[in-house]
Protein backbone atom coordinates (compact mmCIF):
# COMPACT_ATOMS: atom_id res chain seq x y z
CA UNK A 1 0.00 0.00 0.00
CA UNK A 2 0.83 3.67 -0.58
CA UNK A 3 0.23 6.02 2.77
CA UNK A 4 0.78 9.12 3.12
CA UNK A 5 0.82 10.17 7.28
CA UNK A 6 -0.32 13.54 8.18
CA UNK A 7 0.86 15.22 11.54
CA UNK A 8 0.71 18.90 12.14
CA UNK A 9 3.84 18.63 14.21
CA UNK A 10 7.12 17.58 15.15
CA UNK A 11 8.73 13.98 15.12
CA UNK A 12 10.60 14.62 18.70
CA UNK A 13 9.21 14.11 22.44
CA UNK A 14 6.24 12.38 23.14
CA UNK A 15 2.50 11.29 22.69
CA UNK A 16 1.37 11.82 18.86
CA UNK A 17 5.43 12.80 17.83
CA UNK A 18 6.35 9.13 18.90
CA UNK A 19 2.82 7.48 17.64
CA UNK A 20 3.78 9.12 14.18
CA UNK A 21 7.43 8.28 14.23
CA UNK A 22 6.14 4.63 15.24
CA UNK A 23 3.44 3.99 13.00
CA UNK A 24 5.45 5.18 9.98
CA UNK A 25 8.41 2.81 10.98
CA UNK A 26 6.43 -0.61 11.80
CA UNK A 27 4.56 -0.02 7.86
CA UNK A 28 7.97 0.90 6.07
CA UNK A 29 8.96 -2.62 7.79
CA UNK A 30 5.93 -4.10 6.64
CA UNK A 31 6.40 -3.32 3.34
CA UNK A 32 4.42 -0.75 2.24
CA UNK A 33 5.56 2.99 0.97
CA UNK A 34 4.86 5.56 3.90
CA UNK A 35 5.06 9.64 3.12
CA UNK A 36 5.31 11.82 6.15
CA UNK A 37 3.78 15.55 6.50
CA UNK A 38 4.78 16.92 9.47
CA UNK A 39 6.82 20.35 10.77
CA UNK A 40 9.44 18.84 11.83
CA UNK A 41 13.05 20.99 10.67
CA UNK A 42 15.16 18.27 11.56
CA UNK A 43 13.82 14.24 9.95
CA UNK A 44 17.11 12.97 9.55
CA UNK A 45 17.04 12.88 13.48
CA UNK A 46 14.40 10.19 13.46
CA UNK A 47 14.27 6.58 12.37
CA UNK A 48 11.28 6.72 10.15
CA UNK A 49 12.56 2.98 8.90
CA UNK A 50 13.39 4.79 5.34
CA UNK A 51 9.94 6.31 4.95
CA UNK A 52 9.54 9.78 2.93
CA UNK A 53 9.38 12.85 5.01
CA UNK A 54 7.60 16.32 3.57
CA UNK A 55 7.64 19.60 5.23
CA UNK A 56 4.03 21.40 3.99
CA UNK A 57 4.67 25.62 3.53
CA UNK A 58 3.07 27.54 6.60
CA UNK A 59 2.47 31.33 5.49
CA UNK A 60 0.61 31.62 9.06
CA UNK A 61 0.68 30.48 12.74
CA UNK A 62 1.00 26.68 13.80
CA UNK A 63 -2.10 25.45 15.64
CA UNK A 64 -1.07 24.05 18.99
CA UNK A 65 -3.25 22.92 21.71
CA UNK A 66 -0.87 23.93 24.65
CA UNK A 67 1.87 27.04 23.60
CA UNK A 68 5.58 25.69 23.90
CA UNK A 69 8.36 26.76 21.93
CA UNK A 70 9.05 25.54 18.38
CA UNK A 71 12.47 26.35 16.45
CA UNK A 72 11.29 28.13 13.42
CA UNK A 73 7.05 28.31 13.44
CA UNK A 74 5.22 30.52 14.97
CA UNK A 75 2.45 28.44 17.84
CA UNK A 76 -1.15 30.04 18.82
CA UNK A 77 -3.69 28.25 20.55
CA UNK A 78 -6.27 26.50 17.82
CA UNK A 79 -8.94 28.53 20.21
CA UNK A 80 -7.65 31.81 19.66
CA UNK A 81 -7.34 31.59 15.95
CA UNK A 82 -8.94 33.10 13.43
CA UNK A 83 -11.01 31.58 11.24
CA UNK A 84 -8.86 32.56 7.86
CA UNK A 85 -5.59 31.36 9.71
CA UNK A 86 -7.40 28.04 10.26
CA UNK A 87 -9.09 27.79 6.80
CA UNK A 88 -4.79 28.63 5.39
CA UNK A 89 -3.69 26.04 7.78
CA UNK A 90 -5.73 23.41 6.18
CA UNK A 91 -5.56 24.10 2.98
CA UNK A 92 -1.84 24.37 2.46
CA UNK A 93 -1.74 21.17 4.21
CA UNK A 94 -4.29 19.11 2.33
CA UNK A 95 -2.48 20.59 -1.00
CA UNK A 96 1.05 19.59 0.44
CA UNK A 97 -1.13 16.27 0.22
CA UNK A 98 -2.63 16.08 -2.90
CA UNK A 99 0.92 17.17 -4.28
CA UNK A 100 2.17 13.55 -3.48
CA UNK A 101 0.19 12.29 -5.74
CA UNK A 102 -2.73 8.82 -5.70
CA UNK A 103 -2.42 7.31 -2.20
CA UNK A 104 -4.39 4.17 -1.07
CA UNK A 105 -5.11 5.48 2.32
CA UNK A 106 -4.36 8.79 4.49
CA UNK A 107 -3.89 8.89 8.42
CA UNK A 108 -4.31 11.91 9.73
CA UNK A 109 -3.79 12.84 13.35
CA UNK A 110 -6.11 14.92 15.67
CA UNK A 111 -9.74 15.45 15.43
CA UNK A 112 -8.65 19.20 14.93
CA UNK A 113 -6.92 20.34 12.38
CA UNK A 114 -6.52 16.44 10.76
CA UNK A 115 -10.57 16.16 10.21
CA UNK A 116 -10.12 18.94 7.77
CA UNK A 117 -6.72 18.12 6.50
CA UNK A 118 -8.52 15.11 5.41
CA UNK A 119 -11.87 15.87 4.26
CA UNK A 120 -9.73 18.41 2.07
CA UNK A 121 -7.55 15.57 0.55
CA UNK A 122 -9.82 13.94 -1.43
CA UNK A 123 -8.23 10.94 -0.42
CA UNK A 124 -9.77 8.17 1.66
CA UNK A 125 -8.59 9.08 4.96
CA UNK A 126 -8.69 8.33 8.55
CA UNK A 127 -8.33 10.03 11.80
CA UNK A 128 -6.61 9.03 14.72
CA UNK A 129 -8.46 10.97 17.76
CA UNK A 130 -5.93 11.88 20.62
CA UNK A 131 -6.87 13.86 24.11
CA UNK A 132 -5.09 16.91 23.60
CA UNK A 133 -7.07 18.56 21.22
CA UNK A 134 -10.07 17.13 22.31
CA UNK A 135 -9.68 18.69 26.59
CA UNK A 136 -7.42 21.57 25.42
CA UNK A 137 -8.93 22.85 22.41
CA UNK A 138 -12.24 21.72 21.88
CA UNK A 139 -14.28 21.35 25.21
CA UNK A 140 -16.25 24.21 25.78
CA UNK A 141 -15.94 25.37 22.32
CA UNK A 142 -18.83 24.86 20.14
CA UNK A 143 -17.42 26.06 16.98
CA UNK A 144 -14.36 24.10 17.35
CA UNK A 145 -16.55 20.73 18.13
CA UNK A 146 -19.11 21.41 15.42
CA UNK A 147 -15.89 21.96 12.62
CA UNK A 148 -14.84 18.49 14.50
CA UNK A 149 -18.10 16.54 13.47
CA UNK A 150 -18.53 17.95 10.32
CA UNK A 151 -14.80 16.70 9.38
CA UNK A 152 -14.90 12.97 10.58
CA UNK A 153 -18.54 12.78 8.19
CA UNK A 154 -16.36 11.61 5.60
CA UNK A 155 -13.35 9.50 7.00
CA UNK A 156 -13.53 5.72 6.37
CA UNK A 157 -12.92 5.32 10.34
CA UNK A 158 -12.62 7.70 13.34
CA UNK A 159 -9.25 6.19 15.94
CA UNK A 160 -9.50 5.92 19.42
CA UNK A 161 -6.47 5.10 22.15
CA UNK A 162 -8.70 4.04 24.85
CA UNK A 163 -12.73 3.51 25.70
CA UNK A 164 -11.78 6.56 27.59
CA UNK A 165 -11.62 8.84 24.32
CA UNK A 166 -14.48 7.21 22.45
CA UNK A 167 -16.71 8.83 25.84
CA UNK A 168 -15.23 12.17 24.95
CA UNK A 169 -15.48 11.76 21.26
CA UNK A 170 -19.54 10.98 21.42
CA UNK A 171 -19.99 13.91 24.41
CA UNK A 172 -18.06 16.83 22.55
CA UNK A 173 -18.12 15.63 18.54
CA UNK A 174 -21.11 12.53 17.82
CA UNK A 175 -19.08 10.79 15.11
CA UNK A 176 -20.96 8.14 13.48
CA UNK A 177 -20.47 5.32 16.24
CA UNK A 178 -20.15 2.49 13.98
CA UNK A 179 -16.85 4.25 11.93
CA UNK A 180 -14.98 4.52 16.04
CA UNK A 181 -12.36 1.91 16.55
CA UNK A 182 -10.56 1.60 19.58
CA UNK A 183 -6.66 1.41 18.56
CA UNK A 184 -4.25 1.86 21.58
CA UNK A 185 -0.72 3.14 20.68
CA UNK A 186 1.83 1.36 20.38
CA UNK A 187 5.38 0.16 21.80
CA UNK A 188 8.76 -0.70 20.18
CA UNK A 189 8.90 -4.14 22.00
CA UNK A 190 12.36 -5.08 20.52
CA UNK A 191 13.89 -1.74 21.19
CA UNK A 192 12.36 -1.26 24.51
CA UNK A 193 12.93 -4.20 26.57
CA UNK A 194 14.42 -5.01 29.82
CA UNK A 195 18.28 -5.04 30.52
CA UNK A 196 20.36 -5.79 33.56
CA UNK A 197 21.69 -2.62 35.40
CA UNK A 198 24.95 -3.07 34.22
CA UNK A 199 24.12 -3.01 30.74
CA UNK A 200 21.46 -0.21 31.18
CA UNK A 201 23.50 2.41 32.84
CA UNK A 202 26.61 1.77 30.22
CA UNK A 203 24.22 1.89 27.34
CA UNK A 204 22.13 5.42 28.87
CA UNK A 205 26.00 7.13 29.53
CA UNK A 206 26.91 6.15 26.51
CA UNK A 207 23.99 7.75 24.66
CA UNK A 208 24.42 11.00 27.23
CA UNK A 209 27.95 11.48 25.74
CA UNK A 210 26.79 11.51 22.26
CA UNK A 211 24.25 14.41 22.97
CA UNK A 212 25.42 17.67 21.57
CA UNK A 213 25.98 20.71 23.57
CA UNK A 214 23.55 22.64 25.28
CA UNK A 215 24.80 25.63 27.18
CA UNK A 216 22.66 27.63 29.35
CA UNK A 217 22.96 30.80 27.07
CA UNK A 218 21.67 29.05 24.02
CA UNK A 219 19.41 26.35 25.75
CA UNK A 220 16.67 24.17 23.63
CA UNK A 221 14.23 22.85 26.03
CA UNK A 222 13.36 20.26 23.52
CA UNK A 223 16.99 18.73 23.71
CA UNK A 224 18.89 17.35 26.95
CA UNK A 225 20.68 19.27 29.30
CA UNK A 226 24.45 19.58 29.43
CA UNK A 227 25.96 17.07 30.80
CA UNK A 228 23.80 14.75 31.60
CA UNK A 229 26.54 11.66 31.37
CA UNK A 230 28.23 13.23 34.29
CA UNK A 231 25.00 14.20 36.51
CA UNK A 232 23.25 10.77 35.98
CA UNK A 233 25.86 8.50 36.31
CA UNK A 234 26.90 10.11 39.33
CA UNK A 235 22.69 10.28 40.25
CA UNK A 236 22.17 6.60 39.25
CA UNK A 237 25.52 5.57 41.62
CA UNK A 238 24.89 2.29 43.76
CA UNK A 239 21.50 0.18 44.58
CA UNK A 240 19.16 3.14 45.81
CA UNK A 241 15.57 2.42 44.62
CA UNK A 242 14.72 4.52 41.56
CA UNK A 243 11.57 6.47 40.56
CA UNK A 244 11.19 7.61 37.34
CA UNK A 245 8.92 10.30 35.58
CA UNK A 246 8.79 10.91 31.94
CA UNK A 247 6.56 13.45 30.23
CA UNK A 248 5.53 17.25 29.91
CA UNK A 249 6.41 19.29 33.04
CA UNK A 250 2.56 21.19 33.15
CA UNK A 251 0.13 21.00 36.05
CA UNK A 252 -2.12 18.78 34.85
CA UNK A 253 0.57 15.94 34.56
CA UNK A 254 0.98 15.56 38.21
CA UNK A 255 4.31 15.89 38.71
CA UNK A 256 3.97 18.14 41.97
CA UNK A 257 1.88 15.16 43.22
CA UNK A 258 5.05 12.94 42.63
CA UNK A 259 7.12 14.95 44.46
CA UNK A 260 5.26 15.26 47.36
CA UNK A 261 4.40 11.79 47.76
CA UNK A 262 8.35 11.09 47.38
CA UNK A 263 8.76 12.62 50.64
CA UNK A 264 9.35 10.25 53.47
CA UNK A 265 10.52 7.71 51.08
CA UNK A 266 13.82 5.69 50.29
CA UNK A 267 14.28 6.84 47.30
CA UNK A 268 15.90 8.83 44.64
CA UNK A 269 13.75 10.02 41.61
CA UNK A 270 14.86 11.09 37.65
CA UNK A 271 12.45 13.67 36.63
CA UNK A 272 12.64 13.54 32.88
CA UNK A 273 10.59 16.56 30.48
CA UNK A 274 10.56 19.98 29.63
CA UNK A 275 7.18 22.22 30.05
CA UNK A 276 6.63 25.43 31.75
CA UNK A 277 6.30 24.16 35.14
CA UNK A 278 10.18 23.02 35.01
CA UNK A 279 11.42 25.80 37.17
CA UNK A 280 8.80 25.72 40.15
CA UNK A 281 8.92 22.09 40.34
CA UNK A 282 13.02 21.87 40.64
CA UNK A 283 12.60 24.51 43.01
CA UNK A 284 9.92 22.28 45.51
CA UNK A 285 12.13 19.17 44.91
CA UNK A 286 15.20 18.17 47.46
CA UNK A 287 18.50 16.63 46.30
CA UNK A 288 17.14 13.08 45.58
CA UNK A 289 15.45 14.43 42.75
CA UNK A 290 17.28 14.59 39.13
CA UNK A 291 15.92 16.92 36.27
CA UNK A 292 17.16 15.90 33.45
CA UNK A 293 15.46 17.73 30.36
CA UNK A 294 14.21 16.19 27.61
CA UNK A 295 15.42 13.01 26.60
CA UNK A 296 14.84 10.85 23.56
CA UNK A 297 13.95 7.01 23.02
CA UNK A 298 17.67 6.26 22.54
CA UNK A 299 18.11 7.23 26.23
CA UNK A 300 15.08 6.16 27.66
CA UNK A 301 15.84 2.46 26.45
CA UNK A 302 18.48 2.69 29.20
CA UNK A 303 16.66 4.38 31.60
CA UNK A 304 13.57 2.98 32.21
CA UNK A 305 15.09 -0.64 32.87
CA UNK A 306 17.09 1.49 35.65
CA UNK A 307 13.75 2.39 37.58
CA UNK A 308 11.88 0.13 39.97
CA UNK A 309 9.21 2.42 39.24
CA UNK A 310 7.57 4.28 36.45
CA UNK A 311 5.13 6.24 37.82
CA UNK A 312 2.34 8.45 35.77
CA UNK A 313 0.57 10.82 38.00
CA UNK A 314 -1.46 12.43 35.82
CA UNK A 315 -4.49 14.50 37.29
CA UNK A 316 -5.95 15.71 33.72
CA UNK A 317 -7.40 13.51 31.60
CA UNK A 318 -5.18 11.14 28.95
CA UNK A 319 -5.92 9.76 26.10
CA UNK A 320 -4.13 6.22 27.29
CA UNK A 321 -0.66 5.96 28.55
CA UNK A 322 2.23 5.58 26.26
CA UNK A 323 5.00 6.14 28.90
CA UNK A 324 3.42 3.60 31.03
CA UNK A 325 3.05 1.22 28.20
CA UNK A 326 6.73 1.85 27.05
CA UNK A 327 8.14 1.78 30.91
CA UNK A 328 6.35 -2.11 31.15
CA UNK A 329 8.00 -2.79 28.32
CA UNK A 330 11.56 -2.41 30.07
CA UNK A 331 9.95 -4.22 32.57
CA UNK A 332 9.48 -1.15 35.28
CA UNK A 333 6.75 -1.13 37.26
CA UNK A 334 4.09 1.14 35.71
CA UNK A 335 1.80 3.05 38.77
CA UNK A 336 -0.26 5.28 36.82
CA UNK A 337 -3.36 7.12 37.99
CA UNK A 338 -6.28 5.98 37.88
CA UNK A 339 -8.79 7.39 35.74
CA UNK A 340 -9.40 7.96 32.33
CA UNK A 341 -7.07 6.13 29.60
CA UNK A 342 -4.46 5.11 32.24
CA UNK A 343 -7.01 3.24 33.86
CA UNK A 344 -7.31 0.93 30.80
CA UNK A 345 -3.44 0.69 30.78
CA UNK A 346 -4.00 -0.58 34.98
CA UNK A 347 -6.21 -2.49 33.51
CA UNK A 348 -3.95 -4.34 31.11
CA UNK A 349 -1.40 -4.67 33.72
CA UNK A 350 -3.50 -6.60 36.26
CA UNK A 351 -4.27 -8.98 33.64
CA UNK A 352 -1.15 -10.27 33.94
CA UNK A 353 -0.41 -9.92 37.57
CA UNK A 354 -0.80 -12.18 40.39
CA UNK A 355 -3.64 -11.27 41.98
CA UNK A 356 -1.78 -10.26 45.33
CA UNK A 357 0.10 -7.83 43.66
CA UNK A 358 -2.70 -6.51 41.07
CA UNK A 359 -3.69 -3.40 43.23
CA UNK A 360 -0.16 -2.13 42.68
CA UNK A 361 -1.01 -0.99 39.07
CA UNK A 362 -2.39 2.62 39.88
CA UNK A 363 -3.55 4.93 42.88
CA UNK A 364 -6.45 6.99 43.00
CA UNK A 365 -6.36 10.01 41.40
CA UNK A 366 -4.64 13.28 43.03
CA UNK A 367 -4.25 11.39 46.01
CA UNK A 368 -0.54 11.99 47.22
CA UNK A 369 -1.07 9.38 50.48
CA UNK A 370 -2.21 6.82 48.00
CA UNK A 371 0.49 7.33 45.57
CA UNK A 372 3.07 7.06 48.45
CA UNK A 373 1.62 3.77 49.84
CA UNK A 374 1.39 2.65 46.45
CA UNK A 375 5.41 3.84 46.13
CA UNK A 376 6.34 2.05 49.30
CA UNK A 377 4.93 -0.66 48.56
CA UNK A 378 6.18 -1.39 44.96
CA UNK A 379 9.86 -0.33 46.24
CA UNK A 380 9.31 -3.12 49.18
CA UNK A 381 8.53 -5.79 47.62
CA UNK A 382 10.58 -9.15 47.89
CA UNK A 383 12.76 -10.46 44.95
CA UNK A 384 10.23 -13.13 43.73
CA UNK A 385 7.18 -10.81 43.76
CA UNK A 386 9.14 -7.70 41.70
CA UNK A 387 10.20 -10.43 39.05
CA UNK A 388 6.69 -11.21 38.85
CA UNK A 389 5.73 -7.94 38.55
CA UNK A 390 7.97 -6.96 36.10
CA UNK A 391 7.34 -9.99 33.80
CA UNK A 392 3.87 -9.56 33.96
CA UNK A 393 4.70 -5.75 32.55
CA UNK A 394 6.50 -7.30 30.01
CA UNK A 395 3.90 -9.66 28.90
CA UNK A 396 1.26 -6.65 28.99
CA UNK A 397 3.71 -4.66 26.44
CA UNK A 398 4.31 -7.62 23.69
CA UNK A 399 0.27 -8.64 23.87
CA UNK A 400 -1.40 -5.27 23.49
CA UNK A 401 0.74 -2.93 22.54
CA UNK A 402 3.46 -4.37 20.51
CA UNK A 403 3.59 -1.65 17.08
CA UNK A 404 3.50 -4.12 14.52
CA UNK A 405 0.35 -5.24 15.72
CA UNK A 406 -1.21 -2.12 15.97
CA UNK A 407 -0.30 -0.68 12.85
CA UNK A 408 -2.21 -3.55 11.29
CA UNK A 409 -5.17 -2.40 13.05
CA UNK A 410 -5.05 0.68 11.96
CA UNK A 411 -4.89 -0.50 8.16
CA UNK A 412 -7.52 -3.10 8.60
CA UNK A 413 -9.73 -0.29 10.40
CA UNK A 414 -8.96 2.08 7.33
CA UNK A 415 -10.08 -0.42 5.13
CA UNK A 416 -13.62 -0.89 6.23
Amino acid sequence: MRILLWHGYLLGGTGSNVYTRALARAWQRAGHEVVVLCQEPHPERFDLGGAAVVRPRLDGPLPVFVLDAYEDARPQLLPEMSRADRDRFVEQNAQAVRDQGPADLLVTNHVLLGGPVGAASGLPYVVKAHGSELEFAMRGNAELCAWGRESLAGARAVLAGSEHVVSVLEELVGPDASRVHVVPPGVDVEHLRPRDRQEALAGLLAECRQDPPNPADAYDQRRPDEGGAERLAAFLAGERPTVLYVGKLSAEKGVALLLEALRGLDARAVVVGFGPARAELEAAAGPDVLFTGALEHRHLAHLWPLADVSVTPSVFPEAFGMVAAEAASCGSAPLVARHSGLAEVAAGLEQEYPAHLRHLAAFARGDAADLHAKLAALLALSDGDRAQVQAGARRAAERLWSWESIAERVLAAGAT
